[in-house]
């Protein structure tokens, strides 16, 4: 949710709307999709993580002693970069060689890795900056901790993250009633593991998009992770995906129009055109509520003050969507709940073997293709209780899992033969076929080790799970 790599993207450049005066233009909004000429294929990884007292399992404050201020003044004064704030408050670092470190709005800390070429380069680039910075956090007493969400916090006792956009978003939410009662709970406990892709031409982009919707279901099932909240396990499986069915669903999960056989760029604009925008930035750069009404009569009526969108609000909009796929300058996976540290390669190696690899891109589709939309609104609803059990417009799960992992090998075998990945790659998908065997999940395998050794004890979770 911190709106990733608008700016360049994974093997992107720049865009080519323009941010001066008049009225946006469609060229302008398409130009966002439009895949730079000569692109490759390249690999970035967003992880959030928890900065925990490792004896109480609660998160960090931001302020005070010991609180993440400190620890992100720590990350720049060390590793150096460009502060970035907001309203004056320090929220994250720019890092010299193009990687970011930035807070969320309950304090996780996101790492986004530099696009790489490979998926092996990018887990391990990934690995290193996630044990130094679970080195430094550790100075201050604190351990990092990834996975799917913070497990013993209560979102009314915490303290938010002084983002002026925060307030905006918070406020917006409350509005809407219960459309948006889980919004809290995402914006301050939920943690993940995004993969950013790119796509090559239109028809890449089509293959892609469509592709990756139709497999997002059927993959948060797979990575279901979070089965505890404020400390104790009630059966649910994954309570992040639960909190994400109430985060104004109009802008979230399964983008319908990403189904079709044909979808494109205009597509997806148009489906972005009647959302309603949340916030914008003013003439002093401050953020501040946007006009209650969707972005395409904002286009046509202007903001509250007069003033037309420019090309940089509707970047923004684009950044206030959380579709399962993210559609901007690069393909965003955010589906799944972020498995335990030692299988974060699985994330990456799913989508990597299944999308960069034509044969199995396309048999994935194939599988896939007969779902509808609400079918897979349907399995969403289902699968944050049942996990693998979910059944997708009457097809198990856990079956087609099964076959989306067997493609996903294949993929990446075939990178390995053609010299562009590591044979170690192929093991990185070794947990989930454990998964899928003992079809027990990381949630269900972590609910019982919280009842038998972890002894429901917040110490030992943390040590159990942190980096």
């Amino acid at each position: 949710m911190t709106g990733g790599r608008v700016a360049g993207g994974v093997g992107g450049t720049g865009g080519t709307g323009g941010t001066g005066p008049g009225r946006l233009r469609r060229e302008d909004l398409r130009s966002i999709f439009v895949p730079a000429a000569g692109g490759t294929e390249l690999v970035g990884l967003e992880i959030e993580n928890g900065v925990v007292d490792p004896e109480t399992g609660l998160a960090a404050p931001y302020e005070g002693a010991g609180g993440i201020e400190e620890v992100l003044e720590t990350v720049l004064a060390e590793w150096g970069g460009e502060r970035r704030t907001d309203a004056g408050r320090l929220t994250g670092v720019n890092l010299p060689g193009g990687d970011l470190v930035t807070l969320e709005h309950g304090g996780q800390l996101e790492y986004s890795s530099v696009p790489v070429a490979g998926l092996a380069a990018a887990v391990d680039g990934t690995r290193e900056a996630l044990e130094r910075l679970s080195e430094l956090v550790g100075r201050f007493g604190l351990a990092l901790l990834p996975g799917a969400r913070l497990p013993f916090d209560r979102v009314d006792a915490m303290t938010w993250v002084p983002m002026v956009r925060g307030a905006v978003m918070r406020d917006y939410f409350t509005r809407i009633g219960a459309a948006g009662r889980g919004a809290p709970n995402v914006m301050a406990l939920s943690l993940s593991a995004q993969v950013h892709l790119d796509y090559l031409s239109e028809r890449d982009f089509t293959e892609k998009l469509r592709m990756q919707m139709a497999a997002s279901s059927t993959v948060t099932a797979l990575f279901v992770n979070s089965p505890l909240h404020e400390g104790r396990s009630n059966g649910l499986l994954s309570h992040r995906s639960q909190d994400w069915l109430r985060m104004d669903p109009g802008r979230c999960g399964v983008m319908p129009a990403a189904l079709r056989d044909d979808v494109g760029a205009d597509d997806v604009v148009d489906w972005a055109l009647g959302l309603p925008m949340i916030y914008h930035r003013g003439a002093d750069g401050g953020y501040r509520p946007a006009p209650d009404r969707p972005f395409g009569a904002i286009l046509r009526q202007g903001f509250d003050d007069g003033t037309l969108p420019a090309f940089d609000d509707w970047v923004s909009h684009l950044s206030q969507i959380w579709t399962a796929v993210r559609v901007r300058r690069t393909l965003e996976l955010r589906a799944g709940d972020g498995p335990p540290y030692p299988h974060l390669a699985a994330v990456p190696a799913l989508w990597v073997g299944l999308s960069y690899h034509p044969p199995s891109r396309a048999a994935a589709w194939d599988l896939l293709r007969p779902y509808s939309a609400a079918d897979h609104r349907a399995a969403m609803a289902a699968l944050p209780s049942e996990g693998l059990r979910t059944d997708l417009g009457g097809d198990r799960v856990h079956d087609l899992a099964a076959e989306l992992v067997r493609l996903a090998r294949a993929g990446l075998r075939a990178r390995v033969e053609a010299g562009l990945e590591p044979p170690k790659v192929l093991a990185y998908l070794d947990p989930l076929d454990e998964v899928l065997h003992t079809r027990k999940t990381f949630a269900e395998q972590c609910a019982d080790r919280w009842e038998a050794d972890l002894r429901r004890e917040p110490r030992r979770y943390v040590a159990a799970f942190r980096v």
